[in-house]
């Protein structure tokens, strides 16, 4: 993807990444430490739900006229607009996921040697997932079947239950929001056709621009003073913040870093100095970075939960983490809840199997930084300290090398090669390809294998 089409190109939702040499190094020591931990952590697990989660479409973005022609497939929405808006908004008035229980998902997200959590406390639509006292449109107001419940402060148990399993935080908030009639807001120059960006101009209406900016700013300071540590402040909506539309983020960033100094912001797209990180989206970069950086990948075809959503594969998950991390970066794997509250049985099959294989081989990844060369579709490299370490990836069983010797393309001179989850040093002898390494006869054996790991020390 070259730097042009990074920057201009926006379609069906997807955000494309802000270029790498837009990144800009903080100056703060406690934000670079706090980095290294970020690029420690290796993988998060993302997750959209909504109101939106009940009808299997793409978020919030069917309200948008503009993206109408691809985010309204599948539903027989009304052809008056005004009123498709009606009926999407009013999707907090059955909003119920009664089977909604944190910690089965924090204990899953553990199992599945997930680090971090990225959750979406609000996103375009506006529906708030916590107790906000800003708006009423939110899972804890009187319109919402859910205000009730003993979880209805989603966010609160959410966040909660994965501290406590020793997850980290990440606090997705949209700064867009088409509910607010700060920013959709009626009778403006626009009329009825809405976009993305807000209904009038806010440099002709600047006090009413304001009141979005204080209702926005009001929002982000609940989520920092309200609901515990919050590592990652992770904003969406990369059309706020450009030009006309300043939310004067800087002001409410240093506000939040008050209370949370250690406070990392992933400002999408956006470049300067509150996108600590960059994240590519649906996509991973064709070489590595050296700045921070994280892939936004969904487990299924959908970041939302979608009716009949084909799933990824096991080998398909791992082969994404493996190069993603070889190339410098995190993977953030997107999971949709059910409209009910449960995870889908089959993206928990898949979380199971990506923990077992992490539970084997995680030394390989957690921790870890670039290694050349790299990756090159059959092996990729990361190291730590002294240790560099080789994934043999294996795209389908067919593929899989029955040959008794394997030929790694590192040219280092090493002292020992071990396999992770077998406890025997391996026979190897240094060529002009590389690393000529002898298999065991259990590798030979072993069928349908995903990739397996050699340390090089």
């Amino acid at each position: 993807m070259t730097k042009d089409s990074q920057e201009l190109a926006v379609e069906q939702g997807v955000h494309n990444y802000s270029a790498e040499e837009n990144w800009v190094k903080p100056d703060e020591p406690l934000l670079l430490e706090r980095l290294e931990w970020f690029r420690d952590q290796k993988l998060g697990l993302m997750m959209h739900w909504g109101p939106y989660s009940q009808l299997g479409v793409v978020e919030s973005w069917a309200l948008s006229d503009e993206d109408a022609d691809w985010s309204r497939e599948g539903i027989d929405w009304e052809e008056d607009g005004e009123e498709l808006k009606r009926q999407y908004f009013n999707l907090n008035k059955t909003f119920n996921p009664v089977r909604f229980q944190p910690d089965v998902w924090a204990d899953l997200a553990a199992e599945g040697g997930f680090k971090y959590l990225i959750f979406t406390t609000k996103h375009h639509d506006g529906f708030s997932m916590w107790d906000t006292h800003a708006t009423d449109y939110r899972v804890t107001g009187a319109e919402c079947p859910f205000h009730t419940h003993k979880y209805a402060d989603i966010c609160k148990h959410l966040f909660d239950t994965f501290r406590s399993k020793g997850l980290g935080i990440a606090a997705y908030f949209s700064k867009a929001d088409w509910h607010s009639s700060y920013y959709w807001t009626p009778g403006m120059a626009r009329g009825r056709q809405a976009w993305r960006g807000p209904s009038y101009d806010p440099i002709e209406y600047p006090w009413l621009w304001n009141k979005f900016v204080q209702f926005t700013h009001e929002q982000i300071m609940e989520l920092m003073t309200r609901y515990g540590r919050i590592d990652v402040l992770w904003l969406d909506a990369g059309w706020v913040g450009k030009r006309e539309q300043d939310i004067q983020l800087g002001e409410v960033v240093a506000k939040a870093r008050e209370c949370q100094p250690w406070l990392i912001t992933a400002d999408r797209t956006i470049g300067g100095p509150y996108e600590n990180y960059v994240t590519p989206e649906q996509t991973i970069p064709e070489h590595p970075m050296s700045v921070p950086w994280e892939s936004c990948i969904t487990l299924g075809t959908s970041f939302s939960f979608k009716f009949g959503d084909k799933y990824k594969s096991a080998r398909q998950i791992i082969h994404t983490l493996i190069e993603v991390i070889s190339k410098g970066g995190n993977l953030a794997l997107n999971v949709g809840p059910q409209p009910d509250g449960r995870l889908p049985e089959e993206a928990i099959a898949r979380m199971k199997e990506l923990g077992a294989w992490l539970k084997v081989n995680g030394e390989a990844v957690y921790g870890t930084r670039i290694c050349a060369p790299y990756f090159n579709g059959d092996f990729a490299f990361t190291q730590k300290e002294e240790t560099a370490y080789c994934f043999r990836l294996y795209k389908s069983d067919e593929e899989h090398c029955r040959n008794e010797w394997v030929t790694i393309p590192y040219s280092e001179t090493i002292n020992r090669v071990d396999l992770l989850g077998i406890e025997e040093e391996l026979v190897y002898r240094q060529t002009d390809e590389g690393l000529s390494v002898k298999l065991p006869q259990s590798l030979l054996d072993e069928k349908e294998p995903i990739a397996h790991v050699f340390r090089l020390t």
